[in-house]
């Protein structure tokens, strides 16, 4: 069974939590990513929360939390902080990370930090901030496929999105990455009314606003920035890497040199699945998470 609670953060925002296992049992954040809530984990969630507290917040900007609408408030280290501060008021001493999309993108800077509290990290379909830039700068593949960031950030772009109306852009968001007929009426209405909410769209797109990821344009020649390698240490906690192959928008050449900048990583590939693994295969990403969580060795083979 699943509790909601309303989480006042030391942050300033107030997010919606759901809770689900027993608190006795190892702690376990999961971070959903855009455009969605912690109904990211729906089909994962049932499947652990035997074994694991689970911890499903919507993210600052999303669902049910808090909307703030300055783009200074989802800077990177802004949205890490939540994390933490989310650890500390539900009074979590240690605990797991997985990460989905942007929810992901948290989980990596928050690994990078090396808070002791943070024990295991797990990523689903969201790259490592040094593997994504260097991608958008030397691979034309996956700067033609990021092009929608540019898009995101444009000022306004949220009056354009209204003016097409959110059952368009359901079904432009969904339609390129996996089969629409896969999420039920009930889900879509869910969306739909989450992204309705008075300043809920513009507070989404300040995720891509806030970030400092540059995104050249097509054919233009950008050099690759200094501070790169030398601004990330390692990663020291283990980590697993789950990967839905068939992903439009995040190319396999993410899952390239992670072994450069991670102590211990284990990448499961998913053939077939696209970005929205966690609802899309929510077993075959719960049966790779579980032994991970629970402090085994990960097979790079989905179950």
């Amino acid at each position: 069974m699943i509790e909601f609670r309303k989480v006042a953060l030391s942050t300033g925002v107030t997010l919606n939590v759901a809770l689900a296992g027993d608190q006795a049992n190892p702690a376990v954040i999961l971070l959903h990513g855009f455009p969605e809530s912690h109904r990211t984990w729906r089909e994962v969630a049932p499947r652990l929360q035997d074994r694991f507290f689970l911890i499903m917040p919507d993210q600052r900007g999303f669902a049910g939390s808090d909307l703030p609408q300055d783009v200074d408030a989802y800077k990177t280290d802004v949205l890490i902080d939540d994390i933490f501060a989310l650890a500390e008021t539900l009074n979590i001493e240690r605990f797991a990370l997985v990460g989905h999309d942007w929810g992901g993108a948290i989980a990596w800077g928050a690994a990078i930090r090396r808070d002791p509290r943070l024990t295991r990290l797990a990523i689903v379909n969201a790259p490592h901030p040094v593997v994504f830039q260097k991608s958008l700068i030397e691979d034309a593949e996956q700067r033609a496929a990021s092009q929608y960031i540019t898009a995101f950030r444009t000022p306004g772009f949220e009056k354009a999105v209204e003016a097409m109306g959110f059952e368009a852009f359901f079904d432009k968001t969904f339609a390129r990455h996996v089969d629409v007929s896969k999420i039920s009426e009930a889900e879509k209405r869910q969306y739909l009314a989450d992204w309705s909410q008075p300043g809920a769209f513009n507070a989404m797109l300040n995720w891509y606003r806030g970030s400092r990821v540059i995104v050249p344009p097509p054919g233009a020649t950008v050099p690759l920035p200094d501070i790169l390698l030398r601004a990330f240490p390692r990663i020291k906690v283990p980590t697993l890497v789950i990967w839905g192959m068939e992903d439009k928008a995040l190319l396999p050449i993410q899952l390239e040199g992670l072994d450069a900048l991670i102590d211990d990583v284990t990448i499961v590939r998913l053939p077939e699945i696209g970005h929205f693994a966690p609802w899309e295969a929510g077993g075959v990403v719960a049966q790779a998470l579980e032994p991970f969580l629970a402090g085994k060795a990960a097979s790079t083979a989905p179950a």
